[in-house]
């Protein structure tokens, strides 16, 4: 009887002992989870203040834009509704995105605002006045720099979820990572077309294309002394 309980208590200590270590494994994993989720939320939070950046600078450039003569209206307003646009789209700025569609959502609200930013600079070459504006000169270079930091930034929020779902989708860490509440996290795609440079057409005020050049008429070849030569009687 002695020897079934010493027996019986041998395998409770051993079980007792692999679910310590499986607690400690799980417990370790579950800690890194937490630290590159944090990650993941900086890096969001970096992205959110860049974009939130181009937004403050963005009704000064209008007011300084607008007081150029005859400036394109129709300019000015794609770039005012961009940005409403990018405004009704509502995200946590301290909590990285868990559904793609609406990650998909900010970013195309986004890049119609960067659109209509790259127009509205475009159209500014045929203004002298406005090259010549300190206000707008300073502007357009805080601008170019933010958009630099943005690329910067939504590469590094790239890098750290890809370091987060990597974590997330490995065995065994895969198998209660779902339970814990981690989950595999969406992240900024390429613009369609991002790889091709674009065409820039600085044209304006003549929007009919012009016309091929008529082609050349052939000119007939000279007789030769052989074929002009009257025949003898």
């Amino acid at each position: 009887m002695k020897k079934f309980a010493f027996g019986c208590g041998g395998i409770l200590l051993i079980v007792a002992f692999i679910a310590v270590i499986i607690a400690i494994a799980v417990a370790g994993k579950y800690n890194a989870l937490v630290k590159l989720d944090q990650s993941v939320n900086q890096s969001w939070a970096q992205v959110q203040n860049v974009y939130q950046r181009r937004a403050d600078l963005i009704p000064n450039l209008v007011n300084t834009v607008s007081g150029a003569a005859n400036f394109e209206k129709s300019t000015l307003i794609a770039v005012t509704n961009a940005r409403a646009s990018v405004g009704r789209v509502q995200l946590d700025p301290n909590k990285a995105p868990t559904d793609a569609a609406q990650l998909e959502q900010f970013q195309a609200a986004q890049g119609q605002l960067s659109n209509a930013l790259s127009r509205l600079l475009v159209v500014s070459e045929n203004y002298p006045d406005l090259k010549s504006n300190q206000n707008f000169l300073s502007l357009q270079a805080q601008l170019e720099g933010t958009e630099n930091r943005i690329a910067v930034e939504r590469g590094n929020f790239n890098t750290t979820v890809q370091a987060y779902n990597t974590a997330v989708k490995t065995f065994p860490t895969n198998i209660f990572a779902g339970m814990l509440g981690f989950h595999v996290r969406p992240f900024f795609n390429a613009q369609p077309g991002a790889e091709a440079a674009p065409t820039v057409n600085f044209n304006f005020n003549n929007s009919t294309p012009a016309t091929a050049p008529a082609a050349a008429t052939p000119i007939p070849a000279a007789p030769s002394p052989a074929m002009s030569a009257a025949p003898t009687p």
